[in-house]
């Protein structure tokens, strides 16, 4: 038998050290060479035929063939380590909170967007926003909470600016020092989303008065262009609402509501001896506003805030969960003033914070073109403002809802999607393949993987790399109960887990002797 010995040469081995290695080497093949054996040492017969085939060649039975040379492999060690069994993948490091295994690599897989975001090798990536993108009960929402919660640990916060199921509050309740703001239902709670919010660090007063009159008028174009039909706001209606607004500002003292602006677009339409075509442009928008003051949105946004934002806290989720009832459109309204209303406050980059912000039913942030242009802006300053937005989505086609089809506005909502770097993709739907690799560029072979994926398990896209993660192979029995959100789903403890067989008297009994349907009506009865 023959052996072989491979040599790694390390890099920058001078001439000297690199024959050195190579006597080295040759030395260590002699000496674990075995030592010869004769045929006869072996009991083979001699060979009728002298030369390297034995006896038996014409009868097929030869066993001596000459051994075949075959020259030694050389390659770099680059190369020799895609040749398997050597395929372990060095992961993204150690840097950051752990969320799961690498499937590929049997390690652990340590994630954070802004230990990515410093990489300044090609596992790095150029932003810290991530697209989650999966199926019902595919896992995300568990994952994400995992991801958020161990991050604490490492001075990372979390901002859920709507939280539309409630799922968010137990968490937020559980961790010490986590701001719940519930909003709707018996609550009494006010956001203005139109509040100055905290003066930025480093800024000066031209500036800061800039930045809050751009994010007033951008919050009230949204609000008003997210409820009209046409979802477009003209020249004129603009003005009119820029004109409000200032006039609130300064009869308030520099403290307007929805409701004060209200009020000055209503006595901006009866002005139409003096401007007849601003008085006219008020119309539409005092008609929008009216929703908030006496309509279905009434006691929530119209006045000043009686809440404020905890800046120190761990975690802040504004619930909403019984807003969401009332319809799309009220949710969609909903979303952009709370968002607007964390926004203000979060955007400060001189505080040195790091935060999640969890956009859970991330669609419903682009119900417009004034929205989609603010959710744009909002994703490409997130590294300026040390933020990480997390969008999460049940799959491509929510974006559908947004505008009609080949409208700028989806347009823009599908290349919002795809222009995040960072993407989770869990267990997709059958039809949804096509879509992910069409709009996220998803190679073939992991769009059908990712139709196979468990609960738990998703393709990490983290700058040029990608991972497969079973981030529940870590969890806790803590987090598994804290997390899981189909909790509604579980049978009813009236039923025993064992299935029971029952004799024929047992079931003689339960069965009526009228079989109307007063009759079962009846027999069920007297069992409850």
């Amino acid at each position: 038998m023959t052996h072989r010995s491979l040599v790694f040469e390390p890099d920058g081995l001078s001439r000297r050290e690199r024959r050195a290695l190579h006597r080295e080497s040759a030395r260590h093949e002699r000496h674990d060479a075995p030592s010869p054996v004769t045929r006869r040492d072996r009991g083979l017969p001699e060979p009728a035929v002298p030369g390297p085939f034995g006896p038996g060649l014409a009868e097929g039975g030869y066993w001596n063939l000459a051994p075949l040379q075959i020259p030694p492999h050389q390659a770099t060690s680059q190369h020799i380590a895609g040749i398997y069994p050597f395929v372990a993948d060095a992961g993204l490091g150690h840097r950051g909170p752990i969320v799961g295994v690498d499937l590929n690599a049997d390690s652990l897989w340590h994630f954070s967007p802004w230990e990515t975001y410093a990489d300044s090798t090609d596992r790095g990536s150029f932003s810290t926003n991530v697209l989650v993108l999966g199926a019902y009960r595919a896992g995300k929402s568990a994952v994400i909470k995992t991801l958020v919660t161990r991050s604490m640990a490492f001075g990372h916060q979390a901002v859920v600016p709507s939280d539309p199921k409630g799922e968010w509050v137990t968490v937020a309740e559980a961790i010490p020092g986590g701001n719940v703001i519930r909003l709707g239902g018996a609550y009494d709670t006010r956001l203005n989303p139109l509040d100055r919010g905290p003066r930025r660090t480093g800024v000066t007063n031209e500036q800061h008065e800039q930045m809050v009159k751009q994010r007033r008028i951008t919050v009230l174009t949204s609000l008003v262009e997210a409820a009209l039909p046409a979802s477009h706001l003209t020249a004129v209606e603009h003005a009119a609402l820029l004109e409000a607004l200032e006039r609130c500002i300064a009869h308030t003292n520099d403290r307007p509501t929805l409701r004060g602006v209200y009020v000055e677009l209503t006595a901006l339409a009866r002005e139409s001896d003096q401007d007849r075509h601003l008085a006219q442009g008020a119309i539409q928008p005092s008609f929008v506003l009216r929703r908030f003051v006496n309509g279905d949105l009434s006691g929530l946004f119209e006045d000043e805030s009686t809440v404020s934002f905890d800046d120190a806290a761990p975690i802040v989720v504004v619930d909403t969960s019984e807003l969401f009832a009332r319809g799309d459109l009220v949710a969609q309204l909903s979303q952009i003033c709370t968002t607007a209303w964390n926004q203000a406050v979060i955007s400060d980059r001189g505080a040195h914070r790091t935060r999640y912000v969890i956009r859970e039913e991330g669609w419903r942030d682009m119900t417009s073109l004034a929205s989609l242009q603010m959710y744009q802006q909002w994703l490409k300053l997130s590294r300026h403002y040390g933020i990480s937005n997390i969008v999460i989505l049940h799959k491509m086609g929510d974006l559908d809802a947004v505008g009609e089809a080949d409208s700028q506005e989806r347009n823009l909502a599908y290349s919002i999607a795809g222009d995040i770097e960072n993407k989770f993709i869990f267990r997709i739907n059958q039809q949804e393949g096509t879509s992910i690799q069409q709009r996220l560029s998803i190679p073939p072979a992991h769009a059908s993987m990712a139709r196979q994926l468990r609960k738990g398990e998703f393709l990490a896209y983290v700058g040029q790399y990608s991972y497969l993660v079973d981030a529940f192979a870590t969890s806790t029995q803590w987090e598994y109960d804290l997390f899981k959100t189909d909790d509604a789903m579980d049978l009813d403890s009236r039923y025993d887990d064992e299935f029971r067989n029952l004799d024929d008297p047992v079931v003689d009994s339960l069965w009526p002797d009228d079989t109307s349907v007063d009759g079962w009506l009846t027999a069920q009865k007297e069992l409850q």
